[in-house]
């Protein structure tokens, strides 16, 4: 989602000389394969986008994965960085960085002032060994490696797994096949489930209860969606599009000396999960009920960024939260 986007806006900015390689190409916790695509290809920047990401589930089950592959694919990009003599690096982070109990909003200079949220630890501490790395590669070797910490994210492309996946797209998607099973819709459940995976058992496609039955394991019925928590946390998010405009923004204008040890993307407000639920219910047109599942976790209470530095060098977010979920929506489900 983030690569993408980011591509779109350097091409729409003019850029032509753009280094791609797919996951199946170049493979980035290997690391000598990570150095001999930097010696061979020799970039001048580098957005350092990818990364294994999920919600509180993913999170929660694959912490060894997310853990080892994040730090590796940040050692070896930014190493590999430094070793081919890349001008500028801008390395994406994460807002879950910050501590679980850290005042509101989230400036800065609150990292590893506290206890982080225990659901996604190994991510964090991922995320805060790359800003790390970049801090002292600048203060050792004298190179221009910045990060940025971007608040929740959405938008094309984006990961609508339902056991892996964010919070709003797991709800764009619940919340669609919820519609799509009181309408008694299977065909285009079939397909969607084929498209996004979560793939029916051999032969449901043609059965309807056992299709109704695979989707109440991910609380998807025809009169209500049970999700997890309260839905009483408040969460912060940010159209990947506008994301994109920021980073180039911050790429072409600003060095590590002018963004410190990193800086805050966001949008500046923040709703609730439930509210978040409310709005896309309607958005997509479901008009069943939601319930709330209070034995699983809730996470963070809440994660709003203080956007103030970035705002200071003249950047701000463009697309509001209902048209940026509009625009997901129709993306999804074309």
């Amino acid at each position: 989602m983030v690569g993408s986007a980011i591509m779109k806006r350097l091409e729409a900015n003019g850029y032509t000389n753009l280094l791609c390689r797919s996951h199946a190409q170049l493979d980035l916790t290997r690391q000598r394969d990570v150095e001999d695509f930097f010696q061979e290809e020799r970039p001048d920047y580098v957005f350092l986008c990818a990364g294994k990401v999920g919600g509180i589930l993913a999170n929660s089950t694959y912490t060894a994965q997310f853990i080892y592959e994040n730090i590796m694919i940040a050692a070896n990009v930014i190493h590999a960085s430094y070793t081919s003599g890349v001008k500028k690096l801008l390395n994406l982070g994460s807002s879950c960085i910050y501590p679980r109990e850290a005042p509101q909003p989230l400036k800065e200079e609150y990292l590893l002032t506290s206890e982080l949220e225990p659901t996604n630890e190994a991510y964090a501490i991922a995320k805060i060994a790359a800003i790390k790395l970049c801090r002292y590669y600048n203060e050792q070797y004298g190179t221009n490696f910045s990060s940025v910490m971007p608040t929740n994210l959405y938008g094309q492309n984006d990961n609508f797994d339902l056991e892996t996946s964010h919070v709003l797209p797991a709800l764009i998607r619940k919340l669609h096949l919820a519609k799509l099973l009181s309408q008694k819709d299977y065909a285009s459940i079939a397909r969607d489930l084929e498209r996004f995976g979560n793939n029916l058992p051999a032969g449901s496609s043609d059965d309807l209860d056992l299709l109704a039955t695979h989707l109440s394991g991910f609380g998807i019925h025809p009169d209500r969606i049970v999700l997890w928590g309260t839905g009483a946390p408040k969460r912060e998010f940010l159209y990947a599009d506008d994301l994109s405009a920021a980073a180039v923004f911050l790429m072409e204008r600003y060095d590590a000396s002018d963004i410190g040890e990193f800086i805050n993307i966001g949008a500046g407000k923040d709703r609730t999960i439930r509210e978040m639920a409310e709005t896309i219910s309607r958005i997509v047109g479901y008009k069943g009920r939601i319930e709330w599942d209070g034995t699983h976790p809730d996470g963070t209470p809440q994660k709003l960024l203080d956007i103030s530095r970035i705002q200071s060098k003249g950047w701000r977010a463009d697309t509001p939260l209902e048209k940026g979920i509009e625009k997901t929506y129709k993306w999804y489900f074309q």
